[in-house]
C-alpha cells in the first residue's frame, strides 16, 4: 500500500480507547493510508489486530525494544503519526521525535500524563492550587496535608477507574487497604461543585474540546455532561451544554490557561473542567479526543474530532469550518451499573421499551448476564449506551429520567470491594 499510493501514510499507534479502525478510515477519507502500530501483548490490540489488517498496514512491535520499534516504523516511512489511546501517548511522542514527525513533545506528553507533574505544572503558571500530594511513601500523612474530603486517584489512567472519595477516617482507611499494589496513586482536594451552573439535572462538570495546530490553538466547543454515578463514572454527554454564555466563557478562559501551562501545541486536547462556587476548576486535561466526544460532536454538528486530529498529524491545513451549529440538544446517555456497587448481572430488563422511548435514536447494549460488573472499574463498566436528540433542555431532562425508569439491570452479587 505504501509504495503504489501516492497519498501521505498516517501511523496510527493503537491500543485500549482508541477509536476504532473503521472510524479512524471513515475520517481520514482518501487524504491518507494507514499504518496501524500495535504490540499484541496488549489486549485490546490482540483482539482487534486482524480486523485492522483490510483498513491499513499493519506495523506489528511486539516484543521489540525501543530501538526496534523506531526501526519498525520508520521502515514504513509515515509522514505522520497520532494516537487515540491515552495509554499510547508516550509512546507515540517518543516515535515522533524519534522520526521528525509531528505531535507532543515527550516533556509536555510527561505532564499530560502524570496527574502529579500536571498539577504542579498548573501550581507553578497560577492556573490552580488544588492542594494534592502523592500517596506514596507514606498515605496517612498525604491525605492529612490535603484534607478531607478528598479524592484518591491513580496518578496515570483514565476512565476514573480505581477512584475513590475519601470523606471520613472510616472511609481512608478502607480505601487504603484496599488499593492496587502495583498503580501509583495521588490524592487531591475534592473540588466541590455547584449545581447551580449547568442546572440540577444536569452534571457539575464539562469538558472543552481543542484543536492545536501549526497556526495556533482552536477551541472547538464546550461539552456538556449528566450527573456522576458514584463514585467519579461519567454517565454521557450532551451538546449544547446548558452553561450561559458567561459561563461558557469562563471555562473556555481556564482551559486556554491551562492548555498553555502544558505546552500544548499540536493534536487534540479534551479538558475537563469542576463548575463550583468560585468558578471553574481545572479537573485534567488529556492529550487526545475525549472518550466518546468525537461521536456526539460529529451527529450534533459535522465537526469531526478525529479528522482534525488526522489533519494536524500531517500537517495539513483544518478542513472545514470548525464553529459548532447545533440543532436542538444531542445527547449519549451511559448505562451506568447502580451506585450499590454492581456484582454479578444476571440479566436486563427493559431492553426493548428503550428504543420506542421519545428522543431515543439508537440503543447499543452490551451488557452480558454472568459478567461481574464493578463501579470501580469506572466510566467503561457501563452497560451500554442511549443515543438521541432533543428539542431543549427539558424535553431531554424528561427523556433521561425515562431512560432511568425503563432500563433495569438484575445482579445477584455484590463485589467485594470498597464503595467509597
Amino acid at each position: 500500500m505504501t509504495t503504489a499510493s501516492r497519498r501521505p501514510l498516517l501511523a496510527v499507534v493503537y491500543d485500549t480507547g482508541s477509536a476504532s479502525g473503521a472510524t479512524i478510515r471513515a475520517a481520514a477519507g482518501r487524504s491518507c493510508d494507514l499504518l496501524f502500530v500495535g504490540d499484541r501483548n496488549r489486549p485490546q490490540v490482540a483482539e482487534a489486530w486482524a480486523g485492522l489488517a483490510p483498513l491499513g498496514a499493519l506495523c506489528d512491535v511486539t516484543g521489540l525494544d525501543d530501538a526496534e520499534r523506531v526501526r519498525a516504523v520508520a521502515e514504513h516511512r509515515p509522514a505522520g503519526i497520532v494516537t487515540f489511546s491515552e495509554y499510547q501517548l508516550a509512546e507515540t511522542a517518543r516515535l515522533a521525535e524519534a522520526l521528525g514527525l509531528r505531535g507532543h513533545a515527550p516533556q509536555t506528553v510527561a505532564l499530560l500524563t502524570d496527574k502529579i507533574a500536571q498539577r504542579g505544572a498548573f501550581a507553578a503558571a497560577g492556573v490552580d492550587t488544588i492542594r494534592f500530594r502523592p500517596l506514596s511513601p507514606d498515605p496517612r500523612a498525604a491525605i492529612e496535608a490535603v484534607g478531607l474530603p478528598a479524592v484518591v486517584k491513580p496518578r496515570r489512567g483514565a476512565g476514573s477507574k480505581d477512584t475513590f472519595r475519601l470523606t471520613t477516617a472510616q472511609e481512608t482507611e478502607a480505601v487504603l487497604g484496599a488499593l492496587p499494589h502495583d498503580t501509583e496513586f495521588v490524592v487531591e482536594e475534592l473540588l466541590q461543585g455547584d449545581p447551580g451552573v449547568a442546572g440540577a439535572f444536569f452534571g457539575d462538570y464539562v469538558s472543552v474540546e481543542s484543536v492545536h495546530t501549526g497556526t495556533g490553538s482552536r477551541q472547538v466547543c464546550v461539552t456538556g455532561k449528566f450527573r456522576l454515578a458514584e463514585p467519579f463514572r461519567e454517565t454521557g454527554m450532551l451538546l449544547p451544554c446548558s452553561l450561559s454564555a458567561a459561563d461558557q466563557d469562563a471555562v473556555l478562559a481556564v482551559d486556554a490557561a491551562a492548555v498553555k501551562a502544558l505546552g500544548v501545541t499540536s493534536g487534540v486536547t479534551h479538558t475537563e473542567i469542576k463548575l463550583t462556587p468560585d468558578g471553574p476548576r481545572v479537573i485534567e486535561v488529556n492529550g487526545r479526543v475525549g472518550g466518546y466526544v468525537p461521536e456526539i460532536l460529529k451527529r450534533a454538528a459535522g465537526v469531526n474530532l478525529i479528522r482534525l486530529a488526522i489533519d494536524d498529524a500531517l500537517g495539513l491545513p483544518v478542513r472545514g469550518d470548525l464553529t459548532p451549529r447545533f440543532h436542538g440538544v444531542t445527547y449519549q446517555y451511559f448505562l451506568a451499573v447502580p451506585d450499590d456497587g454492581g456484582g454479578t448481572l444476571s440479566a436486563v430488563e427493559g431492553v426493548d421499551e428503550l428504543a420506542a422511548l421519545p428522543g431515543v435514536d439508537h440503543v447499543e447494549v452490551h451488557a452480558a448476564p454472568g459478567r461481574t460488573y464493578d463501579r470501580q472499574d469506572g466510566t467503561q463498566s457501563h452497560l451500554g449506551v442511549v443515543y438521541g436528540h432533543a428539542p431543549d433542555h427539558a424535553a431531554l431532562e424528561a427523556t433521561v429520567t425515562s431512560i432511568d425508569a425503563t432500563f433495569r439491570p438484575v445482579f445477584r452479587s455484590q463485589p467485594d470491594r470498597p464503595t467509597t
